[in-house]
């Protein structure tokens, strides 16, 4: 083989990556642009104008299912006794809060027993789901609907499973101990199973960063927007990923993912599946793509909701450094999600998931990361060795940054028009500037985040990487 050969097969496989490169960003966005679309039309015409606290009260005290509210905690001394308060607090007929100590380090059991007057009580589990050991189950004296229980150390899934074995209401909440609902919140998301004929599995909510917000006993007292550069950026994520890609992917029946920072399910059908997966630290994502598999293999008719005006506030990474490894996680849970549920890829059986949605999960997920970081490089070098025309380089440039800072700014818009929590003109602005800087530079690191993931599920490391936590109201 000549040198000029070589020359030539290098040559086409760096326009060949090139090409690969730009068609894989110009369809995440389109496809963005399409959520987009959808989800200002869902607002405009399908979602009405929201009912006040106190309406929804009038409306639903008599009808509303009994609900237990399950809060898994692994070292959340800063925070946790915030977060009950903020459970036992909410507006609801009738609901159960189950905190579930997994095994912490620091003083998180401790804080709770001393905050809310615990004590060792028996309590028996319906369904035994979890792997770990129960050490001690702890009723508290003040509250009658708190209920604490103390067990080893076996991460998030293990946590909620071990809660849901303890829960005995038709409904389940898992939510983050580290995140406030607003005192609505449960009634809102219950209110849709009050309507429901069976077929509802689940509903979602929006998730927020508390970061610079305001909390005292355990309730949100003033929002605001972080300081921090940081924090600002993951405003504007929080934003396109649950006002408009959940509100479109709810709207289509394509909707892949509830937070595991809040989801309210119909709990008999957690217990069918045997509840969340141990062996992934995607446990939020495989839980949901779990749900269809097994209800569009029983052919059963099912759907799940979005609701955005259920907002939940969660105190997101202050830095990079607990981003990363956040970033890092959630990618890492997406591949093995994906390898585990591979068999509905492209597969008619599962309907519009199997040909619509697990394809956009590898799409966003699998290709995209890899394929946007590598075009910075490629693209530009592609064009000043006259592989590519020059403008192919300005088009990369303008689908991956002009055109993400454009999704940005539309979704902040759509948030403005129709839920307003932004607390003033000021903070707006501070947010509309998050969202043009964040493609010079921090959209770029978190990419390279996300390579760290796919090299954590190559390499098969189960270990969770914590995220630090400053404790509401730190900056």
């Amino acid at each position: 083989m000549t040198w000029s050969v070589v020359q030539d097969i290098a040559a086409n496989t760096i326009v060949a990556v090139a090409f690969f490169c730009f068609i894989v960003v110009f369809l995440r966005n389109m496809i963005g642009l399409a959520q987009l679309l959808i989800a200002a039309w869902v607002f405009a015409t399908r979602i009405e104008p929201s009912e006040g606290a106190r309406e929804l009260w009038q409306r639903y005290a008599d009808l509303a299912l009994p609900i237990t509210m399950i809060a898994p905690a692994y070292n959340e001394e800063l925070s946790i006794v915030e977060s009950v308060k903020a459970l036992l607090a909410l507006e609801y007929p009738e609901h159960e809060v189950i905190v579930v100590n997994d095994g912490s380090k620091d003083d998180t059991m401790g804080r709770l027993i001393a905050a809310f007057d615990m004590y060792p009580c028996e309590r028996t589990q319906v369904a035994q789901l979890q792997q770990t050991q129960i050490r001690q189950t702890y009723a508290s004296r003040r509250f009658p609907n708190l209920l604490v229980v103390d067990k080893e150390n076996g991460r998030k899934a293990d946590a909620a499973n071990a809660g849901l074995g303890f829960a005995r209401t038709p409904l389940v909440c898992v939510i983050d101990a580290d995140s406030i609902i607003e005192p609505d919140g449960l009634l809102r998301a219950a209110e849709p199973f009050m309507h429901d004929n069976g077929r509802l599995v689940a509903v979602g909510g929006a998730i927020r960063v508390a970061n610079g917000c305001t909390v005292k006993g355990g309730s949100l007292q003033k929002i605001d927007v972080a300081k921090a550069l940081v924090p600002r950026f993951q405003v504007v994520e929080y934003l396109r990923a649950f006002l408009t890609a959940r509100v479109a992917n709810a709207q289509t029946g394509t909707l892949m993912l509830i937070s595991g920072a809040f989801g309210l399910f119909r709990r008999s059908t957690l217990v069918e599946i045997g509840g969340y997966r141990h062996d992934t630290v995607g446990e939020d994502l495989e839980l949901v793509v779990h749900l269809h598999r097994h209800l569009r293999e029983q052919k059963r008719d099912y759907r799940f909701a979005f609701i955005p005006d259920i907002v939940c506030w969660t105190e997101a990474p202050a830095a990079l450094k607990g981003l990363d490894n956040q970033r890092a996680r959630w990618q890492q849970g997406s591949l093995e999600t994906l390898v585990r549920h591979r068999r509905m890829m492209f597969n008619p059986r599962y309907g519009r998931i199997g040909l619509l949605a697990m394809p956009h999960i590898l799409l966003e997920d699998v290709l995209g990361p890899p394929a946007e970081l590598l075009g910075y490089l490629v693209l530009p070098a592609a064009a000043l060795l006259g592989l590519l025309d020059p403008m192919m380089a300005v088009a990369f440039f303008f689908v991956s940054i002009v055109f993400g800072t454009g999704l940005s700014v539309g979704t902040l818009a759509l948030e403005e028009q129709q839920l307003r929590r932004t607390p003033s003109a000021r903070s707006l602005i501070r947010i509309g500037w998050a969202a043009l800087l964040e493609n010079f530079g921090y959209r770029q690191i978190n990419l390279w985040y996300r390579i760290q993931g796919v090299r954590r599920f190559l390499k098969k490391d189960g270990t969770w990487a914590a995220v630090p936590r400053l404790g509401f109201g730190a900056d």
